[in-house]
């Protein structure tokens, strides 16, 4: 699939990841792909040893159980570009369904600085941590393939009608992007958070709880028909559209399996966008980060111009993919643009 692009050229094969560690070295590629189940020495263990000795962009594969989406995340976490959900489990025969997908994501982790990378995720301040409090709640209303049950948690902001939503679009490397912002807020935030992250299904769960255990607001994968709460973020579900509408009881999640992938990406950021413009009663604060394509950049000439926003753009300097951003500033659609590190500060600048 790779040699056929005129541009990519395979120069080697390991049969395993210490092969893989020890073939980096001698052939100097400039992107690896790699399984995370391999014998002798497994994908997290080779991916942390290249990203120490010899840095370069590692695209992932994996099947969708539950522990590889796990170390899929944890992957990314530790300097992977992004990760390709193998279509038929851990063999995967049929590889050939997801081409496109594959070389596109390869061609694209040719370009990434390694710097965005390697670069480590900014420790977070020590604060005083509010517990967080779990009950169960059942959904309003779900689509079929959808959990009739989840956990949430709730803030103490439970019970306030929140006035402002944030929304944050991102893809590749959006994982590592959203730790350094999501991780800064306080458990204390006074509003709800929608985050549209282009990853399979199956990887947003444990990306959710991944982030979920690292942070002191509460981070959870969307249900269909919850509640939205202030101090919550959700993250829509890998291959539904995320969008949300006001009840009597307050605004609620809706999650779309239906609507068509927009530009391939199901969920997909202009989708939410577009459902936040119908709400002209809220106001909101919107960031799109690292990310290939222009993904938000349509919804969010929607969104201002039937709501107030103010609108945060990653910088080239710290996205790992300076594309999504790069539409949105080029386009005239950002009122700040911040390097990943300060975009938390930023937010809570714009909720003052």
């Amino acid at each position: 699939m790779i040699n056929k692009h005129p541009m990519m050229e395979i120069v080697g094969i390991a049969r395993n990841g210490k092969d893989a560690v020890e073939k980096v070295q001698d052939l100097q590629p400039d992107v690896v792909t790699m399984d995370i189940e391999m014998p002798v020495m497994d994908g997290l263990t080779a991916l942390k040893e290249i990203m120490v000795n010899h840095p370069i962009p590692v695209v992932i594969l994996s099947s969708t159980t539950k522990h590889n989406t796990e170390n899929a995340v944890l992957a990314i976490e530790y300097g992977a570009v992004d990760v390709i959900a193998k279509p038929g489990g851990a063999i995967s025969l049929n590889l050939h369904e997801i081409e496109k997908e594959i070389v596109e994501k390869v061609f694209a982790a040719s370009n990434v600085g390694i710097q965005t990378l390697t670069r480590k995720i900014t420790p977070v301040r020590p604060r005083a941590i509010i517990p967080k409090k779990k009950i169960e709640v059942n959904d309003i209303a779900r689509p079929d393939n959808v959990s009739t049950t989840s956990l949430v948690n709730f803030s103490k902001n439970k019970g306030q009608r929140p006035k402002t939503f944030v929304i944050i679009g991102t893809s590749t490397g959006g994982p590592r992007a959203l730790q350094e912002v999501i991780t800064r807020l306080p458990a204390d935030f006074p509003s709800p958070i929608l985050i549209v992250q282009h990853m399979p299904p199956g990887f947003t769960k444990s990306l959710a709880e991944r982030l979920n255990g690292l942070s002191e607001i509460v981070v959870k994968e969307a249900t269909n028909g919850e509640l939205i709460e202030s101090g919550t973020a959700y993250i829509a579900p890998g291959g539904l559209h995320m969008k949300f509408e006001k009840t009597m009881a307050g605004y609620q999640i809706l999650l779309d399996g239906i609507e068509a992938p927009r530009a391939g990406h199901r969920p997909a950021v202009n989708v939410l966008l577009e459902s936040a413009a119908t709400h002209k009663e809220l106001d909101f604060v919107t960031v799109i980060m690292t990310g290939m394509g222009y993904d938000g950049k349509e919804g969010m000439e929607l969104l201002r111009a039937s709501c107030k926003t103010v609108t945060i753009a990653e910088s080239k300097n710290t996205s790992v993919v300076y594309g999504m951003p790069k539409a949105v500033i080029e386009a005239g659609l950002s009122d700040e643009v911040k390097d990943v590190q300060q975009i938390a500060d930023a937010i809570l600048g714009n909720l003052k």
